[in-house]
């Protein structure tokens, strides 16, 4: 970028001290030619973050194609003009946030800008969990919701998640996070807003709510374990630097979880997540603290959650004393039969991405429920029509759809520790149970391939290759079915991405990642079991075909 001046435009309408300060320093190094600032400033305004998979997504700092003020602003405006225009001037909209780097003042800026533009701004206690906002947004029944956070995503980010609800959605809809046509039109809101500084602001009509939302959520999620008796199972959890910790206490301490261990020093909110490399309870390493402190206190079950507690995984001890982290679809799968066997619950379909292992759906039809398979990401799966119970491979469950409409890392805390407790009544653990499901059902075996490039461009080429010459065999199968998902079908809307079926009922779906520069291929194989459990073929299995796809893909 050698023409600095949108560059300086920017500065000139940035309301916020500091990314000016930052902005204006990189601006006179880069008149004096300094080739590192140039570069800086042609990634800075490479083109503005637009709504993606989670809203707004990116590194905290000054430029259009940051994370800051001057770009909450403007989206926030854009948001307030979409809902004047489909609700009316007398929308009302939830606001909440957690403790990453600039949470706070995005926060503030949000609430304002709402205000300025005449809309109800109501403000929930800032620095909690995700799935806080979600709630609210249907308890208060608001017409949308804005949640400042980057989930897991490095200490650099933060984001800007949006929920429409109320009369901006359809009861399907109500409390879930924006999908086609919403983002597209608040998109091209945010386009028509003015320059930041000349955004109205002011917080007239700001409405503080009261704690007792937060009281409400932990009753709602404390209520999922009903006995009355002081649970025998002890509990190691972590938030990872998050602000689930304090929330995530309270409600096992109201539900009568009362033997818990925090990994204390992961329990207090940090952004700059000092003890793990990447927050993702995912990632290699993350929960090695949770599952040290387990080992010690003898535990029954490692929860950890992940910075904005919207999402949740679990250890359990082997016989050998060693700790093995479930996958995500592990979880699911036992997740969606505690809820395909409690009739107590309301709807009738579990659901799961087309991503996410097809063990829930032959689990539906065992219980006589019905399933469904969305496209990725909990703003499809959790509009699902009659939901019962919604996951996705990524660690996501929803398991009160009625109350949170999105994925609840608390929430799902609460099932999975019921879960262990009442396998352990009957002298059984979770690896028994896992098990049983896979004499039960066939044992389905999934693992992920993700391949991570510099060059966003070898992703789209990679696709290309893929489209025009597939496997025609993995792991010794023929491919007997390839499946361009860019075609859309009349369950699903079109996607960029490939699925590929083989004899054996092998699968490979493959797409680009919708938040990270990720190419992703999801494996899963499906193999009859019976008194042994054939897990070690299907870990071979699994590694010839990830060996296979990486060749395909030519990365």
């Amino acid at each position: 970028m050698t023409d600095l001046t949108p560059a300086r435009e920017w500065l000139a309408h940035d309301p916020d001290p500091s990314t000016r300060e930052e902005l204006a320093a990189v601006i006179e190094a880069a008149e004096r030619g300094d080739e590192a600032a140039l570069a800086d400033l042609a990634d800075r305004f490479a083109g503005p973050l637009t709504f993606g998979t989670a809203g707004l997504r990116g590194r905290v700092g000054a430029g259009e194609n940051r994370m800051n003020v001057a770009v909450v602003t403007r989206a926030t405006a854009g948001l307030a003009a979409y809902l004047r225009e489909t609700v009316g001037e007398d929308a009302r909209v939830v606001v909440g946030c957690d403790a990453r780097h600039g949470s706070a003042e995005f926060y503030a800026a949000t609430l304002e800008v709402l205000s300025g533009a005449g809309l109800t701004a109501l403000a929930l206690p800032p620095r909690q969990p995700t799935p806080v906002t979600a709630y609210a947004v249907r308890a208060l029944n608001a017409d949308a919701g804005v949640m400042v956070t980057a989930s897991h995503n490095p200490p650099a980010d933060n984001g800007y998640k949006v929920y429409l609800g109320g009369r901006a959605s359809d009861e399907n809809g109500n409390g879930v996070q924006i999908v086609p046509p919403a983002d597209a039109g608040i998109a091209e809101r945010i386009e028509q807003a003015p320059p930041a500084d000349l955004v109205p602001r002011d917080r007239d009509r700001i409405e503080e709510v009261d704690a007792g939302i937060l009281t409400q959520y932990t009753a709602r999620m404390a209520s999922h374990r009903t006995s009355e008796q002081e649970s025998r199972t002890r509990v190691v959890l972590t938030p990872l630097h998050g602000v689930g910790g304090a929330v995530a206490v309270d409600v096992f301490a109201q539900a009568g979880v009362t033997d818990v261990h925090p990994v204390t020093s992961q329990f207090d909110p940090d952004p700059d997540f000092p003890t793990v490399s990447f927050p993702n309870p995912e990632e290699p390493g993350a929960i090695d603290l949770a599952i040290e402190l387990a080992g010690q206190v003898e535990a029954d079950v490692v929860v950890a959650l992940d910075p904005d507690a919207d999402r949740c995984s679990m250890a359990i001890p082997q016989p050998d004393g060693s700790w093995r982290q479930l996958t995500g679809d592990e979880i699911g799968a036992l997740l969606g039969e505690q809820a395909a066997a409690d009739a107590g619950r309301d709807g009738e379909v579990l659901a799961s991405s087309i991503v996410s292992s097809r063990l829930l759906a032959r689990i539906a039809q065992a219980h006589g429920l019905r399933s469904a398979a969305t496209l990725t990401g909990f703003k499809w799966i959790a509009r699902t029509p009659d939901i019962r119970f919604g996951y996705e491979e990524a660690i996501g469950y929803c398991t009160d759809p009625s109350a949170v409409r999105d994925k609840d890392g608390i929430g799902a805390a609460v099932r999975v520790v019921t879960l262990v407790e009442d396998l352990a009544a009957r002298g059984l653990t979770v690896q028994d149970e896992l098990d049983r499901m896979a004499r039960a059902y066939g044992l389905y075996a999934t693992a992920p391939l993700s391949i991570r490039v510099q060059d966003l461009s070898l992703i789209p080429a990679a696709m290309a290759r893929l489209r025009a010459q597939p496997p025609t065999t993995l792991a010794g199968a023929p491919v007997v079915q390839v499946v361009d998902l860019a075609q859309g079908s009349e369950d699903l809307p079109p996607t960029d991405g490939l699925l590929l079926l083989t004899q054996a009922d092998d699968r490979v779906i493959v797409r680009p990642s919708g938040t990270e520069p990720k190419l992703k291929c999801y494996l899963e194989v499906v193999l009859e079991a019976g008194e042994v459990i054939p897990r070690a073929e299907a870990s071979q299995r699994l590694a010839l075909i990830s060996g296979e796809m990486r060749e395909a893909l030519g990365l």
